[in-house]
């Protein structure tokens, strides 16, 4: 750094946002326009929601209903401060700059972020869409414990209207997926479900997990000991931190995490924090996390009553 002039934080954002994805590793999945749709360099994923506009430079996460420019993107990708990232980005030798877009665009700018915005349009209860029983009929959760905990949503995006299942958070947000679209409304938040006297609890990271959970053991709850747990969904893995210090509160912790290199990395890390966080994933450990496992062999398997009577 010594010598070197410090890029300042005007220059930071003027840098080429695709080029700089590039140099990271990341190439998009699909390009529509000026739009350029990868998996979300910021989370684990299979179908590409992170979506970068060319011609106005900026980015936005529907998997975290996050978005914004060039700085934004550096300082939740890297865990950084926004000083540390502009040391980082000075020691970068070839940087690609983006045309900046005249003041008086400024309307036009807020007009598309608004079009990137999902937009509630209505909310109905119980699902009734005959798509939506197929998918979920695909993922092997009966309609009727979905209902329990989800809604039917119609919002539009892009001026396109799309009917989903919608899972609420505790901020007033929803978690939106179909068979073809899967995104958050704003908030985003974590989901919590229970009573302030239980003294156990259930994570999960998404709420297909938490479903898959309620199937194993519908007409078995009777099986768990003193009274049933809290549940928590995470909705995004990067709330966990947010949420640590309320899963103190509780007597055992039961995680129920993806078994990616995200997921198992993280339950190790609480594992070693406290005996009070329990490590449910092996119940699944030849699959990716709890849906899949019930897709593929509780049917075939049907397990041990095991971790209902631990619970």
């Amino acid at each position: 750094m010594k010598g070197m002039k410090k890029l300042s934080t005007k220059d930071a954002k003027k840098i080429d946002l695709l080029d700089y994805l590039l140099k990271l590793g990341y190439r998009p999945q699909k390009v529509s326009n000026n739009d350029y749709w990868y998996r979300s360099p910021l989370r684990e994923e299979k179908t590409a929601s992170f979506k970068v506009n060319k011609r106005l430079n900026i980015w936005y996460d529907f998997g975290l209903a996050k978005g914004g420019n060039v700085i934004d993107f550096g300082i939740l990708y890297h865990k950084c401060s926004v000083s540390e990232l502009l040391d980082m980005l000075t020691r970068q030798k070839t940087l690609s700059f983006h045309q900046p877009i005249s003041l008086k665009a400024e309307s036009p700018i807020i007009e598309a972020v608004e079009k990137g915005k999902i937009h509630i349009q209505d909310v109905r209860k119980p699902i009734q869409s005959t798509v939506l029983f197929h998918y979920l009929n695909s993922r092997k959760i009966p309609v009727e414990i979905a209902s329990r905990f989800c809604k039917e949503i119609d919002f539009l995006l892009y001026d396109k209207k799309y009917t989903v299942i919608g899972f609420p958070n505790s901020a007033g947000g929803y978690e939106l997926r179909s068979p073809d679209f899967k995104g958050s409304s704003s908030p985003k938040d974590i989901t919590m479900l229970g009573n302030n006297q239980a003294k156990k609890i259930c994570v999960f990271e998404g709420f297909f997990d938490f479903l898959s959970f309620q199937v194993i053991h519908h007409g078995k709850l009777s099986l768990l000991t003193n009274q049933q747990p809290n549940f928590l969904v995470l909705n995004s893995i990067g709330f966990l931190e947010k949420i640590k210090p309320r899963l103190e509160q509780f007597q055992s912790v039961y995680l129920f995490l993806d078994r990616d290199k995200m997921g198992l990395a993280t339950t190790q890390q609480l594992l070693q924090l406290s005996s009070r966080y329990k490590d449910e994933s092996l119940l699944y450990s030849k699959h990716k996390d709890l849906n899949e496992y019930l897709i593929k062999e509780y049917e075939i398997n049907r397990p041990s009553q095991r971790l209902g009577r631990r619970l």
